[in-house]
């Protein structure tokens, strides 16, 4: 990442809690061999109910998906503190992965199972269960939108430098909120040095009124609109035995490209 923005920090985050959530998965699948299922939680005696089956294993994909996070780091250059690649950015990387995490942990579901004689309840087996990722996903999302803004802060003596918020007005980011170091770039100009494509020429959807429509995706620019001449399949039909056999076909198509 070459700015330190709130779209870097969800990036951080999601990825993170996508290898913690990969992993934990495919240990419960049986699919690694250095993992299998929690057995950690039977350790805990709960009264109505006991612990069974099995319950997936998240510290072993947190500490998969920590080791993976830190394995990309650079050692930091002497005095290099802001940037990308200095002690901020290592910082609020650290920071953005762990609570990318803690959404994964945070939201693990229990699941149970009744057991007894004409469907009765005399046992009640229950076990740790991922949540679906699109949960941890719209929860982190929400999380890039209320992100903190924060800085380098250096401490004296041999206290170690942290993050604090920016702004005296600014409350303190806990353990499960994103942070970010730098404003973001206006993603609507072209520009080449961060990577950022613009949005002059793109199509848009003229009756959306989400992301893809025009006038988001515009940015107030305005857009024009052209008529094309496409030839694609059509009329395809299952021949036994076996494949579809289609005719092309040519017809007029209205696009809506932004200035």
């Amino acid at each position: 990442m070459l700015v330190n923005s709130r779209e870097a920090a969800f990036i951080y985050a999601v990825s993170a809690a996508g290898v913690a959530y990969s992993v934990t998965r495919a240990c419960s699948r049986g699919e690694l061999t250095d993992c299998s299922c929690d057995n950690r939680v039977r350790a805990r005696r709960p009264n109505n109910w006991q612990w069974g089956g099995c319950s997936e294993d998240i510290h072993f994909g947190e500490k998969f998906s920590r080791e993976w996070s830190e394995s990309g780091e650079e050692p930091l250059k002497e005095g290099a503190l802001h940037g990308p690649k200095g002690l901020a950015g290592q910082l609020m990387r650290k920071h953005d992965t762990e609570a990318g995490r803690r959404a994964i942990r945070s939201r693990m579901q229990r699941v149970c199972k009744c057991h007894g004689m004409s469907g009765s309840c005399s046992v009640r087996v229950c076990w740790r269960r991922l949540p679906s990722f699109r949960v941890a996903g719209v929860a982190l999302a929400a999380l890039h939108e209320g992100a903190a803004l924060v800085r380098l802060a250096q401490r004296g003596g041999r206290r170690p430098a942290r993050l604090r918020p920016a702004r005296p007005d600014l409350k303190r980011p806990n353990k499960t909120d994103l942070v970010y170091l730098e404003d973001s770039p206006d993603y609507c100009e072209r520009n080449l040095t961060l990577g950022i494509p613009g949005t002059r020429g793109r199509v848009c959807n003229r009756t959306s009124l989400g992301l893809d429509g025009c006038r988001l995706l515009c940015c107030g620019r305005g857009y024009q609109t052209r008529v094309r001449d496409v030839t694609e399949k059509c009329k395809c039909r299952f021949v036994w035995c076996c494949h579809v056999k289609c005719e092309m076909c040519r017809h007029t198509r209205e696009e809506h490209v932004c200035n």
